[in-house]
């Protein structure tokens, strides 16, 4: 809220807001208005790493990615507000500071298209650091990620006291349930280790879908423990209804 103007009091106002200076001198009660500031700073950190080039749909996760932080850019230019970008991956790829303007949200949509990592590997917890310490002023921030990385919890929370903090996890439904196509072998896309799965095994299916669930509810509860909002959004989903789904709760708590 940005101090406005002054003005009479009147009956029901908050006597909080009285400005006494301006009391004193016309030795009648004058209150201090206050507007909402519309231009706000918003940070999108999105996440580069190897993890993200899969899909068994219609789009890798990184493509959906990609779309969704090109339609918040969109929408925070059309409010007037700035724009930065955090690139990441287990190590800061790229920063882009905020600005406003349509020519910056072209080089960020340039950059969103046609970047490429020079590491693999996912560090969230290296990224919401990186927010924290360059972003001085209060901003919006949006993670996205499909949040296969170590623990992150400290850094979010960190993160989330500072800033106004959301975060759009994008993910896959091969990622929680493996197929049964018999014996394959797999790659890790962030470390290149191989290794050979039979998948005609109930078993290992199964452990492959209690692992994938463990790490899922371990990244929900990281969130909920933050007081972070979540959209989740899988890579053959329209992400608009998730995206207004967070939306529309904020509004409801606000």
């Amino acid at each position: 809220m940005a101090f406005s103007e002054v003005r009479e009091y009147q009956y029901g106002d908050d006597v909080r807001n009285i400005d006494w200076n301006v009391t004193a001198r016309f030795n009648k009660p004058f209150i201090k208005v206050f507007e909402e500031e519309r231009e706000m700073t918003v940070m999108l950190l999105i996440d580069v790493s190897a993890s993200n080039q899969f899909g068994t749909t219609a789009s890798f996760k990184q493509e959906v990615i990609t779309e969704i932080s090109a339609v918040l850019s969109f929408s925070a230019i059309k409010n007037n507000d700035k724009v930065g970008v955090i690139f990441f991956s287990d190590k800061i790829e790229k920063f882009i500071p905020p600005k406003k303007g349509s020519t910056h949200i072209l080089r960020i949509i340039r950059e969103l298209v046609d970047f490429k990592a020079t590491s693999k590997g996912t560090d969230i917890a290296e990224a919401l650091k990186f927010l924290t310490n360059a972003i001085k002023k209060r901003c919006t921030a949006f993670v996205l990620s499909d949040f296969r990385s170590p623990s992150f919890i400290d850094a979010l929370k960190i993160a989330n006291n500072k800033h106004d903090l959301m975060a759009v996890r994008v993910f896959d439904k091969r990622e929680n349930q493996i197929p049964n196509v018999g014996l394959i072998q797999l790659k890790d896309a962030e470390t290149g280790e191989m290794r050979w799965v039979d998948t005609s095994s109930s078993a290992v299916r199964r452990y492959y879908a209690n692992e994938a669930n463990k790490l899922e509810r371990k990244t929900i509860e990281s969130f909920k423990k933050s007081g972070v909002d979540m959209a989740e959004v899988s890579t053959g989903q329209d992400y608009v209804k998730p995206l207004i789904s967070m939306f529309k709760k904020r509004e409801a708590r606000a």
